[in-house]
């Protein structure tokens, strides 16, 4: 097994053997602690694989932390250590668990998603910075703290009974997750196909425990809607290429009517959420046979409606999009600039990938160029930036 097939396993199995930890010892704080030497040391000594790398792995982070609460009592000199259970691993998946706990009430909402996203989707705390638009320092203290908070809630490793409040907060993460691998805030890939198959992993076993939630279905479909078009996205050099130019023989028509079907049952008896609706919008886009077919009214009505449920900036720039399309790029760009007080929203770099491609729609290609290049300039992934980059270039020549 090479490194990357390695490092793949580790992050998939890390949150199985942290919710293992938590469940048999508690001591939220110290078993990720333990968990992360286990994978070091996994990383150290593997290949060869063990016969059952799962359990390996909890074996390991078990004597890990015994050492870290043995550690802690000396220098507290109270607190009984705790005997490693004796007997077989448990094959339970606990990361459901794990996620739920993580989304106790005792924290605020930023801090749920924030200590989620490190603990089950193992995202680093750049990674979670830039998916919720928040500074690295401010996002490290947001998951000390809730850390802290786990600990002294002495919240019991089961799956609550007022889990139905947590679900929001659990759905948020699951899709900052799916998003986070589908198209990464930063580094050499425009993927990172482990986190949003783990999403939707997650998502699955969720829609299986609440099967009549309307919202949980919407983000399943959302997911696989979205995922179905991830062999398209990309050519020669992980070159990114949007939607209207892909090959849509390439979209995975399985996983698109497994969408649509989940979609369709869920909004016929439901009153449609945020998650449905752009599970709607992602439905229409993959059912359109041709770019020129896309039901951009259809579109544009879905758009509206989930910006009025949403304080997105990103809903809202797609809403720009759609009424490009749908109105003529004109009425886009009319919008486009009076979002442009928005300071956070206009520095982002998206509102000038918006721009450049409704100015090039618009035949204005100096524009284009110029605000692709601005686009270029500030985003942290390395695809986007060449493809930016490469969309200037061509419209300079």
């Amino acid at each position: 097994m090479i490194a990357r097939e390695i490092e793949d396993l580790l992050r998939d199995l890390a949150p199985q053997v942290l919710g293992a930890l938590v469940r048999r010892y508690g001591h939220f704080d110290l078993a990720e602690d333990a968990v992360q030497e286990a994978l070091v040391a996994a990383t150290t000594q593997w290949p060869p694989l063990p016969d059952e790398p799962r359990t390996w792995l909890i074996r390991v982070a078990s004597r890990k932390l015994i050492d870290l609460l043995r550690s802690e009592q000396a220098r507290r000199e109270r607190e009984e250590v705790p005997v490693a259970p004796s007997g077989p691993v448990s094959a339970q998946d606990d990361s459901l668990l794990l996620l739920f706990m993580c989304c106790h009430p005792a924290l605020p909402r930023t801090g749920q998603i924030a200590l989620t996203l490190r603990a089950v989707g193992g995202l680093t705390t750049g990674e979670i910075a830039r998916a919720l638009f928040a500074p690295e320092a401010t996002m490290g203290q947001r998951i000390s703290r809730a850390k802290k908070t786990i600990k002294q809630s002495g919240v019991s490793f089961a799956m609550p009974a007022e889990h139905a409040e947590r679900l929001d907060a659990v759905l948020q993460v699951l899709y900052l997750i799916f998003n986070e691998g589908y198209t990464s805030t930063s580094g050499p890939v425009l993927a990172r196909v482990e986190l949003s198959t783990e999403a939707i992993r997650l998502a699955r076993m969720l829609h299986r425990s609440l099967p009549g939630d309307g919202e949980v279905a919407g983000l399943l479909a959302l997911m696989l809607l979205t995922d179905a078009r991830r062999a398209a996205r990309t050519g020669p050099g992980d070159m990114l290429i949007p939607m209207a130019e892909q090959d849509r023989t390439l979209w995975d028509r399985a996983q698109i009517a497994e969408g649509v079907a989940l979609v369709t049952a869920a909004m016929s008896r439901n009153k449609p959420g945020p998650y449905q609706i752009q599970a709607a919008i992602a439905a229409v886009h993959d059912e359109a046979p041709t770019p020129d077919a896309t039901d951009w009214e259809q579109i544009l009505a879905l758009y509206t409606l989930l910006d009025q449920m949403s304080d997105n900036p990103m809903v809202t720039l797609n809403r720009v999009v759609a009424l490009a399309m749908a109105r003529g790029v004109a009425t886009g760009l009319t919008l486009l600039e009076q979002l442009r007080t928005d300071r956070i929203l206009a520095e982002h770099h998206r509102f000038a990938a918006v721009e450049a491609h409704l100015a090039e729609l618009a035949g204005d290609l100096e524009l284009a160029a110029v605000q692709y290049r601005s686009a270029a300039h500030r985003t942290l992934s390395e695809p986007e930036r060449r493809y930016l980059v490469t969309k200037a270039a061509r419209l300079e020549s």
